[in-house]
């Protein structure tokens, strides 16, 4: 026997109706999509469809003239792995140098004639359409147009509408398409980028909610506000789901704080506090995270120390869940995947394990909860999609098809499509 009726139980239901609403809505989970590692940034008239393969060969050249990957993983404290590292790495910077590429038309391009910017605007949006259509561009590309704040807002709008426009006019938008919106400094500026895409769809004929952005957050603001509220978790819920990622940014954030320019850094206390409000800000709303960058370069006589410094920041922001970060330069890539896959492959083994016993009951000494579960899946998923382990080796150790650890790592993606 039991105390509570049907009608009791409806009741709590219908009290908790809100909460079942803003849940599934608001904190929809991550939708299971392929997250570039990187982000590569460079001045939009510098790009055209072969740029990749270029940055992939300079790259490639750069680590031979070191003596070899192998003997750059050496370097770079990853000896252990270097064998294992080498063959992967090689191959990822013949085949796919640039995961997401983004033609900058704000800081790394600059002020230039009204009539220059158009131009490359144009230019942009054609070189991107042939790159698609020739089947060389990268699986995620776009541009960074300048901010909304006012002496730039409307210079901004008109390159992306530029752009937009061009690129709608030679064909179907490419699928890994994406718009960066930078200096973000209120959550109104979001809402104003919102009612653009909606226009954009309206006008060039788009599906709605074709558009999505990222934000990058550069400013103090949008982790305090004058208020005492913390903007940067509201704009998520006040962009109609058109926020894809949010983007740290390194130097601008910590030159609003007045930090010395030898001291910032992605690794500054500054930069950990504003990219774990972030963090916790995005938890379960399916907005993506990206760190930030380091503006040392690998050349020259100090190639060696760059090297071991990016190695070096992109492992600490794995570890702490930043899955994603900007590089600047060619010289970058091979300690960027260097990094990122030994990250990938130093917790294969343990994790494929785990997820055997957890999926197959091999291991009793091993009893994972639900959501351990999930985590393991992800980690393994998402070093499969950047090829630092490989389907014959997720299938061995976890007996199981990769189709089968992503609807365990998204288990919200799986209801939503049942």
């Amino acid at each position: 026997m039991t105390a509570l009726t049907e009608d009791d139980l409806a009741g709590i239901d219908s009290r908790l109706a809100g909460t079942d609403a803003l849940l599934a809505t608001e904190y929809p989970g991550d939708d299971g999509t392929r997250q570039p590692v990187h982000t590569l940034y460079v001045p939009a008239d510098r790009y055209d469809p072969e740029l990749p393969s270029r940055f992939g060969a300079q790259a490639a050249e750069a680590v031979a003239a070191f003596g070899g990957t192998a003997a750059l993983a050496e370097a770079i404290g990853l000896g252990h792995l270097a064998g294992e590292l080498a063959p992967l790495v090689d191959a990822k910077l013949l085949a796919e140098p640039i995961e997401d590429l983004r033609l900058d038309f704000e800081d790394g391009y600059g002020a230039r004639p009204d009539d220059e910017e158009d131009a490359d605007a144009v230019l942009a949006a054609q070189r991107v359409a042939a790159a698609v259509s020739a089947g060389v561009a990268p699986p995620f590309i776009g541009i960074r147009f300048k901010c909304f704040e006012a002496p730039t807002r409307r210079r901004g709008i008109r390159t992306l509408d530029l752009f937009l426009s061009t690129l709608a006019s030679l064909g179907p938008l490419p699928d890994g398409l994406v718009l960066t919106l930078p200096k973000v400094t209120t959550a109104a500026q979001v809402e104003a980028m919102v009612s653009l895409c909606e226009v954009f769809e309206e006008r060039l004929g788009l599906d709605a909610g074709r558009l999505r952005f990222e934000v990058q957050m550069e400013t103090p603001q949008l982790i305090i506000a004058a208020d005492g509220s913390v903007p940067v978790a509201a704009l998520l819920h006040r962009a109609n789901g058109r926020v894809s990622a949010l983007h740290y940014g390194t130097y601008d954030y910590s030159a609003s704080l007045q930090i010395a320019a030898a001291y910032q850094s992605m690794e500054h206390p500054a930069a950990d506090y504003a990219k774990q409000v972030m963090q916790v800000a995005v938890a379960e709303t399916g907005v993506r995270l990206s760190d930030g960058s380091t503006n040392v370069i690998p050349v020259g006589e100090n190639a060696l120390a760059a090297w071991q410094l990016h190695a070096r920041l992109v492992r600490r922001s794995l570890e702490r869940g930043y899955y994603q970060g900007w590089d600047l330069a060619a010289p970058q890539l091979p300690t960027r995947f260097l990094a990122t896959y030994a990250f990938y492959r130093e917790g294969f083994a343990a994790a494929a394990k785990r997820l055997d016993n957890y999926l197959h009951g091999s291991d009793a000494a091993i009893m994972d909860e639900p959501a351990t579960a999930r985590a393991l899946a992800r980690f393994v998923v998402r070093g499969l999609e950047c090829g630092a382990v490989t389907i014959d080796e997720v299938r061995s150790a976890t007996g199981s098809e990769p189709t089968e650890l992503v609807r365990l790592a998204h288990p919200k993606l799986i209801a939503k499509e049942a």
